[in-house]
């Protein structure tokens, strides 16, 4: 009960809180299943039916065309592996465990915890199953030749860092209007369906339907990754940066939020959820 708290040099102090991450992490994962692998193969045939049915809907709809001139199916799978990542993301940091959790009664545990746990956690399970899924194509059906695998790569990390932004915000708002932002979070997600524009290309779009995508930061990750993933595409309409400025803008916003709603949090807020 009365123990004396020794002073920790940062260098321990980032130690102890890595391994406090890690070992969130591993429970953020389970928690998806109680068997890990069942949970990344879940994932994986999410991500192939997502793949197959836009495949199918972009040769019903004659829409093929319209593709970049290379690989067809990995043009499909750079805007599908990018949304998912995205939106996954969003999901996952948006139901992290806030201030009024149980869990936050364990003295390692803090919020900042739980949202870098929910967020690496997303980023794993996602990272290797576009890992899995590409290597299985490569070897089962044919080479796959990637541009610039890295700045690609890249790309799918910035479409992660901008879902863990917008995520943070959700989870800010979560304590103070839970069923809305429950709402809220459900319609960004469903939107993104078509505003991420994963089915264009920027440089295909006339000016008045350019303005309707042109403020997503997903829309301009997936324009990016295509751009790197190509050799006969050059992205003119679209931005990496602004995605990383408006990821940086929403992180800003969003820990602000955190230490105000933590400095305000209430045990009577669970039970409101």
């Amino acid at each position: 009960m009365f123990q004396r708290r020794t002073e920790q040099s940062w260098v321990f102090g980032a130690i102890s809180l890595l391994e406090v991450v890690f070992h969130s992490v591993v429970r953020s994962v389970r928690s998806k299943h109680s068997n890990a692998l069942l949970a990344l193969l879940i994932n994986i045939m999410q991500a192939m039916v997502f793949v197959a049915l836009f495949y199918a809907m972009f040769l019903i709809l004659g829409m093929r065309g319209a593709a970049i001139r290379g690989d067809f199916l990995l043009y499909v799978m750079s805007g599908i592996f990018l949304f998912l990542t995205h939106t996954k993301t969003v999901g996952a940091v948006a139901g992290a465990e806030g201030p009024a959790s149980p869990m936050m009664q364990h003295a390692p545990m803090n919020t900042m915890v739980a949202i870098l746990s929910a967020a690496l956690g997303s980023l794993y399970i996602q990272t290797l199953s576009l890992i899995i899924i590409l290597f299985i194509y490569h070897v089962a059906y044919t080479p796959l030749l990637i541009e610039e695998p890295i700045a690609a790569y890249g790309m799918v990390l910035l479409a992660w860092l901008t879902g863990a932004a917008v995520g943070l915000v959700f989870l800010v708002m979560k304590p103070w209007a839970p069923g809305f932002v429950g709402i809220l979070t459900t319609v960004y997600q469903r939107a993104n369906m078509i505003a991420s524009g994963k089915m264009f290309l920027a440089n295909t779009l006339p000016p008045f339907m350019l303005k309707m995508f042109d403020w997503n930061p997903l829309f301009h990750c997936i324009d990016q990754a295509r751009g790197f993933a190509f050799i006969n595409y050059n992205p003119h309409h679209s931005n990496w940066g602004y995605a990383l400025w408006v990821a940086i803008a929403l992180i800003m916003l969003g820990l602000m939020g955190e230490f105000y709603t933590r400095r305000h949090a209430s045990i009577s807020w669970s039970a409101r959820r």
